[in-house]
């Protein structure tokens, strides 16, 4: 056993000691290298572009476009040539917009607000809480 420690402890030494040692990292790209904020800030552009495509791509939008006298390949051509940052701004304000589904949540809060206030004596509008 003494004889196999013998051979072995130098080459374990040796392989810790190179083990220990500063790796030599690849050669930076010509361009540097990309942070975490560039590569986030990238990911985000292509993702508000990629919602103000769903959006103009919708039948109801491309029909008000139309009407309004738009063609919407015009339109894809200009929101192609958006700037990143006017992309999140327009991304931005696509979800600050009321749509349709809004009306429909209003009226459904409505209905569950009256139901509670009725459920509660507060208020007489639905027959079938009594």
């Amino acid at each position: 056993m003494k004889k196999l420690y013998r051979y072995l402890s130098p080459l374990l030494i040796l392989a810790l000691m190179l083990g220990s040692l500063p790796v030599v990292a690849a050669p930076a790209p010509a361009g540097g290298m990309i942070t975490t904020q560039e590569a986030l800030a990238a990911e985000r552009s292509q993702s508000d572009r990629e919602r103000i495509h769903a959006v103009l791509a919708r039948d109801d939008v491309r029909e008000q476009l139309v009407a309004q006298g738009v063609d919407p390949a015009e339109v894809e051509d200009r929101v192609a040539a958006l700037s990143d940052a006017e992309a999140a701004q327009m991304a931005e304000r696509l979800d600050q917009m009321p749509a349709g589904a809004s009306v429909v949540g209003a009226l459904f809060a409505v209905f569950v607000i009256l139901l509670v206030t009725d459920i509660l004596g507060l208020t007489n509008v639905y027959p079938f809480t009594r």
